[in-house]
């Protein structure tokens, strides 16, 4: 499997994706830059979490207006998996691979917490009790129509709902997919929930394992 990771200025979690890729996964991994476009030759496409353009105008609004973009709806074309951790969920919106949009949080904080969640929608029983992953984010507060959030629980997209909701997200929604289920979205940071520390008994189960291992089973 080869995967790549698309970095923007601003982008901060691109490091710790690619190593936990690499080391943890042993997944042969790349950075691409924002500004060249590529020909899809990876299996598999991240855009993670940070401050694209310093979220100018507004989080993911110029990035999504990046050259890289057109070749990232190729890849989509050709049915490759595209993962937006945070940052990149917000991306993913404003380039309208996904449904609605995320502003600013209701408390209008940044939240940086471990959340509980469950698997809903298509992956509905997929994660055990007690699943949790860690977020980090000011603008998770995912918002869409009532249109769009009709077609959202009838296709299963809402892949993943907090069960204490910590951000104001319209039903829930802490990931979210495209209709044909190969664009997600999410906020919470499964790449920080890897390996055990000693901050928390939460990052003892290492749920980000479950996650990815979810992810990569959509590989062809």
């Amino acid at each position: 499997m080869k995967a790549a990771v698309l970095t923007f200025p601003g982008s901060n979690c691109d490091q710790d994706l690619l190593d936990s890729l690499r080391g943890v996964f042993n997944i042969h991994t790349e950075l691409l830059w924002h500004t060249e476009p590529f020909t899809p030759t990876h299996d598999i496409y991240f855009i993670p979490g940070g401050f694209a353009y310093g979220d100018y105008i507004r989080t993911g609004a110029l990035a999504a207006q990046s050259k890289s973009l057109d070749s990232l709806r190729e890849a989509y074309q050709q049915k490759r998996p595209i993962i937006g951790i945070c940052n990149g969920f917000q991306i993913l919106c404003e380039a309208k691979m996904l449904p609605g949009a995320l502003i600013k949080n209701t408390n209008l904080q940044h939240i940086c917490e471990w959340t509980p969640l469950q698997g809903s929608g298509d992956w509905q029983g997929v994660f055990p009790d007690g699943f949790a992953l860690p977020i980090s984010h000011g603008e998770g507060n995912f918002i869409c129509s009532e249109g769009e959030l009709k077609s959202i629980q009838d296709n299963g997209q809402a892949l993943l709902r907090y069960t204490k909701n910590p951000n104001g997200a319209t039903y829930d929604i802490a990931a979210l997919a495209s209709k044909d289920k190969r664009v997600i979205g999410l906020m919470p940071h499964p790449e920080r929930a890897l390996e055990p520390t000693r901050d928390s008994a939460k990052a003892q189960k290492r749920y980000g394992r479950l996650f990815f291992e979810k992810i990569f089973s959509m590989v062809s």
